[in-house]
């Protein structure tokens, strides 16, 4: 299977009307050289853009190449959900990396919702941005004990973004909810936004900036040490080459297509969401929410502020079948199985739905890209001078990109040392990364099956 994006995506609901920059081309020809590369055109291509041009307005020549449209990868097919990850994730990453590193990446994904939500509102963006609650849901009294226990912890250790997050016990949780079923919750800061029409606009603002060529549907086959220097790369791209003296790695899921040491580091990830509408009234939901079935197995969701819901996640109807999504980098199909996993979906889970009419409207497929370790992949790569890396999301780059841009703009341009760019330490890159982190994507698919490991 090819590690390079299909030529022919399903159609998201966020891209369904396509804007003006979709195929653009800031000129006709791709230039021989450029200061920065962007391989990439999705949201870390263009936090990474804006935050160069406001920071180093006048020292840099920036060539952003995209292989579709703009904005049409994961950016353009994820759930538009804004959700740092105060307790959760992070107790995790303190059980293995330490509390100071566990508490550090709360933190920043709490400081990248408020920084994003700052721009977003100075720029008087119009991306349907909107500050709310996320509502996490746990199905059996004992998952919920479990995830308390370690929100507390957090707590109690001094976690500065721990301390906002509330909780609301079995008795209540139902009517706090409103989710059939709910055992208890957990609720916290979040926001929801058409990603779709945030991208644009920073891309548009940026070219209007100056400094910036943006060419679409323009496929990077291959990057290389240029014969010519020490210091420079080659990109072969499906129109020709180009020259440039660095070089972003912002391909997330097809990273592997041009750096082969990250076959297996940043894995491709299938998944699907889908835009459910409803004839009738229906009690209106305020929150976003994650419904956490089994710690595997959860679905995420965001109320539109036209009363719609866009969901993802249906892990159950395929994550069995291996192959229907780890390393698939097919997007043209959505996963047969899912389509019947939504229908019903909020007849089945939300008080007060039952009569609603709700059903799919859409249904699309994303391709994710899932760091092996399960964390992101930011900074130089290892053991090429002048070549970065901005990747492995691992389906939770909303909440991470925005700061992590500000970071990397400052390690591209002025080669600040990645200890300074004011980045969690477990997000670098590093040697031993690249040799020795732990498959986690397959442990919780081992996990989940409970098939002997391989």
């Amino acid at each position: 299977m090819t590690s390079f994006p299909h030529p022919n995506g399903t159609v998201s609901f966020w891209r369904r009307e396509s804007q003006e920059l979709d195929n653009f081309r800031s000129t006709p020809d791709l230039p021989d050289e450029s200061d920065i590369v962007i391989i990439g055109g999705g949201y870390s291509a263009a936090a990474l853009v804006t935050h160069i041009q406001k920071k180093y307005p006048h020292q840099t020549s920036i060539l952003v190449l995209e292989a579709r449209q703009l904005c049409s990868g994961a950016s353009g097919r994820n759930g538009g959900h804004v959700k740092p990850d105060p307790y959760l994730h992070a107790s995790e990453i303190a059980a293995q990396y330490g509390l100071a590193a566990g508490a550090e990446v709360a933190d920043f994904e709490v400081a990248n919702l408020n920084a994003a939500k700052e721009y977003i509102e100075r720029e008087g963006i119009d991306c349907d941005f909107v500050a709310t609650r996320a509502c996490d849901v746990h199905f059996t009294s004992s998952q919920d004990t479990r995830i308390k226990k370690r929100l507390r912890d957090f707590k109690a250790a001094g976690v500065a973004a721990a301390q906002a997050v509330s909780e609301v016990g079995e008795d209540d949780a139902e009517i706090v909810s409103g989710v059939k079923g709910a055992k208890g919750c957990i609720s916290y800061n979040a926001a929801h936004l058409w990603p779709y029409k945030l991208i644009h606009h920073m891309f548009t603002m940026a070219l209007k900036h100056g400094g910036l060529n943006l060419q679409t549907s323009t496929c990077a086959t291959s990057v290389f040490p240029a014969t010519d220097s020490e210091s420079s790369w080659m990109i072969q791209t499906n129109r020709g080459p180009v020259k440039a003296s660095k070089v972003i790695i912002a391909s997330n899921a097809y990273t592997l297509a041009l750096l082969p040491e990250y076959r297996e580091q940043i894995i491709p990830y299938r998944a699907v969401s889908c835009h459910i509408t409803t004839p009738s009234p229906a009690p209106p939901l305020v929150n976003t929410y994650a419904l956490r079935f089994k710690d595997w197995d959860f679905d995420y969701l965001i109320p539109r502020p036209d009363c719609s819901i866009v969901v993802g996640g249906a892990r159950s109807a395929y994550f069995r079948k291996k192959d229907a999504w780890y390393n698939n980098t097919d997007d043209s199909e959505v996963i047969e199985e899912t389509r019947k996993y939504f229908d019903g979906y909020m007849q089945r889970h939300f008080r007060g739905w039952e009569n609603s009419g709700a059903k799919v409207s859409e249904i699309w497929t994303g391709i994710m890209g899932y760091s092996r370790d399960k964390l992101p992949r930011l900074g130089p790569v290892p053991g090429k001078r002048g070549m970065f890396i901005m990747a492995g999301w691992t389906g939770h780059g909303m909440p991470q990109i925005y700061l992590a841009a500000k970071g990397m703009a400052d390690m591209v341009v002025k080669d600040v040392p990645y200890y300074e760019a004011g980045l969690p330490r477990v997000f670098e890159e590093t040697a031993s990364r690249l040799q020795n982190a732990p498959n986690n994507v397959l442990e919780s698919w081992y996990q989940a099956t409970q098939s002997p490991r391989l």
